[in-house]
């Protein structure tokens, strides 16, 4: 008889092969019925953040087809020209950014990565990306591809740095670092911060500063719609009526069975998982000390105004970021 051990590498093989077989069969279904860029969504937010929830919320009805993670530069070949998270200046021009971009945004594309949760198979019209490694872009494509809507979902960052942290990711500082128009452009004021970061959960902190920084410094109201994590654990309601304003959609109470829904990439230690606070889940596993060094760190970017020591974001105060272009 097998042991244990030998039955659960086979069942992870069993899953890994069936998922692999699974995803290049969506990838070769999927069509698209209206490559018009503009009949796409684009959700954005760092890793960790809720954004794979947050598009089943939108895509509540499977009306749309679902992209995961298209800028990805390691999965995506058309993308391998682009950094794991690349700045572009909004008037950039390059067709090495410009050219992959838009087949990526008209759908024409297919791809068992970026189909692998897609469950609109057939003649989809409209398109949602959700992708973690583009708030750097979000500027240039709202530019360069007007009539997009963009949604920027944020999380508490302490919540986001706990999570990485079980994950064991990477924090990937060294790549802004090494971007010469964005350091030039955003983050020349905090390069001794960035290169001073001593470990993982206050590199992640920055990492959640820089990725969220540089969109709200560059879009004004209008532009980009702000979600907010913890108002759709806490007062779903209203966030989802937000949204779909901004979308131009109207309420279906149908919607909100999917807030209770884990997302395709939820973890088994996961607060919605366990029956955690989805909202203070995080405080079991991070210090007081380390709290008051996320809100330093925080104070540094002037991003302590949104979130700070208190588990819930000040909303008025992320639109003020957005109005603020002094």
């Amino acid at each position: 008889m097998m042991n244990i051990s030998t039955q659960n590498d086979i069942r992870a093989k069993t899953y890994t092969l069936v998922k692999r077989i699974r995803s290049k069969l969506v990838s070769e279904l999927t069509r698209e019925r209206n490559s018009d860029y503009r009949n796409t969504i684009f959700l954005a937010g760092t890793g960790r953040s809720g954004t794979t929830w947050i598009s089943n919320v939108i895509n509540y009805n499977n009306e749309l087809r679902y992209m995961f993670e298209p800028f990805h530069p390691d999965r995506v070949s058309i993308c391998r020209h682009f950094k794991y998270r690349q700045y572009l200046r909004p008037g950039n021009k390059e067709m090495i950014y410009l050219e992959p971009a838009e087949r990526i945004l008209s759908g024409r594309i297919r791809n068992s990565w970026i189909d692998a949760f897609n469950k609109r198979l057939f003649f989809a019209k409209r398109r949602l990306i959700k992708d973690i490694r583009a708030n750097l872009l979000l500027k240039w494509i709202h530019v360069n591809f007007p009539g997009i809507p963009i949604i920027l979902l944020l999380r508490h960052p302490c919540a986001v740095a706990n999570s990485k942290l079980k994950m064991n990711w990477g924090t990937h500082l060294d790549e802004f670092l090494s971007q010469e128009e964005l350091m030039e452009d955003f983050l020349k004021p905090f390069k001794k911060e960035i290169k001073n970061a001593r470990g993982n959960f206050e590199k992640h902190v920055l990492l959640w500063c820089i990725e969220n920084y540089v969109p709200l410094r560059q879009f004004s109201v209008g532009d980009v719609h702000l979600a907010f994590y913890e108002n759709y654990c806490d007062n779903p309601a209203n966030e989802v009526r937000r949204l779909l304003s901004f979308l131009n959609k109207s309420i279906d109470e149908a919607i909100f069975a999917k807030l209770g829904i884990p997302s395709e990439v939820t973890r088994i230690e996961s607060a919605i998982m366990t029956g955690e606070s989805l909202v203070n889940g995080w405080r079991k596993h991070i210090t007081d000390d380390q709290v008051r060094a996320a809100v330093d760190i925080l104070n540094i970017f002037g991003l302590d105004k949104i979130y700070s020591d208190e588990s819930m974001p000040n909303i008025d105060n992320a639109y003020e970021f957005l109005r603020d272009k002094a």
